[in-house]
């Protein structure tokens, strides 16, 4: 299964949240979404939209100004 890649930089809080919700629609259980932010708020937003939603936050790093997250839909 292929990993949705969703570019999100140069989004500002709650944007790559909303963002984020809406693609994991798309995504079948099992599959994973990659997140690619900026904003450096996301590192708090992300986790928690996570544990909100029962997904599941396999990674989490930074690549200088990149935040990078991968979410494991879960249900």
């Amino acid at each position: 299964m292929d990993d949705t890649v969703l570019d999100l930089r140069g989004l500002r809080c709650p944007q790559p949240v909303l963002r984020a919700a809406k693609a994991l629609r798309k995504v079948p259980v099992g599959g994973t979404l990659v997140l690619e932010c900026t904003d450096p708020l996301s590192v708090i937003d992300v986790p928690h939209f996570v544990a909100q939603t029962g997904h599941a936050l396999t990674r989490q790093e930074r690549r200088g100004p990149l935040y990078v997250f991968r979410i494991l839909k879960q249900r």
